[in-house]
């Protein structure tokens, strides 16, 4: 394998460049967040990329410390790819990141590809206390882990959550796409009737009463 481009500039955030500022790099992160996944499931949900770049930036993730591939046992026996801890730590630079670019989502163009589980980190920005709530949206459905910042495992997942969810949030894609671009609040959303919130743990009362 060639040897990574640097910048060489000493200087924390070029030496973090060096490493994941490649197109791609982080929005393979993003992918990765919500677990395990197939080379195949990552190229179906990162739409634009070629196969020859998407092998080539795994390599150079699982080169740098960020990725780590595996086996899956019969009847699976398919590799994924992961994250390391190394490559977990990337998410709250995707949650500042995405932040910054909330003024730049506007309205969706034409050529824009959209995944439900997409808006799953902006929506993590606005939950508050732990717990697992699974969101039902208009183009699908998703899960989030609210404080899976501290915690093991996936952030988010695709689909429905993989058990008795502590919340359910339903809402249509405009207020998705309102919180992700932060022209409304999570509260001021269930508050005005465009979430409705079921469950009856904790933090689905805790949501209901924000």
């Amino acid at each position: 394998m060639p040897p990574r481009r640097s910048y060489d500039q000493y200087c924390s955030a070029a030496r973090a460049l060096d490493v994941v500022g490649d197109r791609w790099t982080l929005l393979i992160v993003r992918e990765l967040l919500a677990g395990p996944r197939r080379y195949t499931d990552l190229h179906a949900d990162l739409p634009g990329v070629s196969t020859d770049v998407l092998a080539s930036r795994l390599k150079d993730m699982e080169r740098d410390g960020l990725t780590t591939r595996r086996r899956l046992p019969p009847p699976g026996a398919a590799y994924v790819y992961e994250l390391t801890a190394r490559g977990g730590e990337l998410l709250p630079v995707l949650q500042a990141l995405g932040a910054w670019g909330r003024p730049e989502l506007g309205d969706r163009r034409p050529t824009d590809a959209v995944r439900a589980h997409w808006f799953a980190l902006p929506l993590l920005r606005e939950l508050e206390g732990d717990g697992l709530v699974e969101v039902r949206l208009d183009e699908g459905c998703f899960h989030v882990n609210a404080g899976a910042a501290e915690a093991d495992g996936p952030v988010y997942g695709d689909g429905p959550a993989p058990r008795d969810p502590d919340a359910v949030l339903t809402l249509d894609t405009p207020t998705c796409i309102a919180l992700s671009r932060g022209d409304v609040s999570l509260p001021e959303a269930i508050r005005q009737g465009h979430v409705e919130v079921t469950g009856d743990s904790p933090l689905a009362k805790q949501l209901r009463e924000s």
